[in-house]
């Protein structure tokens, strides 16, 4: 149906910025919202932000509006902006895709962001 892929994790320090993007293919026509959510180690995941086609975002508290979502529609894209990262932001990042007809959610493999103190 949709396929997911991650890219733009990897080791920063504390205070610095990395964008993640996320790419969506398949069946990407009933795709109406896309996001980010994240996993720590010993923790459940949670949700980071989410955007819909229509442009309309929401945030987790704990983005403190440090992060910044972004999307395109016709390529099927979804970005995440993450400045001023905190150790505590550690975490494998998972990009997500709402399908409206198959009433479902779809996950990429996840790609893994490390800040250093």
């Amino acid at each position: 149906q949709v396929q997911l892929v991650e890219s733009g994790g990897g080791l920063v320090q504390a205070g610095e910025s990395l964008r993640l993007s996320c790419a969506a293919s398949g069946s990407v026509f009933s795709i109406n919202a896309m996001g980010w959510y994240r996993q720590a180690p010993g923790k459940e995941r949670e949700l980071v932000a989410t955007r819909t086609n229509g442009g309309r975002t929401t945030y987790a508290d704990f983005v403190k509006g440090r992060f910044v979502i972004s999307g395109d529609n016709a390529k099927s894209t979804v970005d995440l902006q993450m400045s001023s990262l905190k150790p505590e932001d550690t975490a494998v990042y998972y990009c997500n895709a709402h399908d409206m007809w198959a009433s479902s959610d779809f996950w990429g493999q996840g790609t893994p962001v490390t800040v250093s103190s």
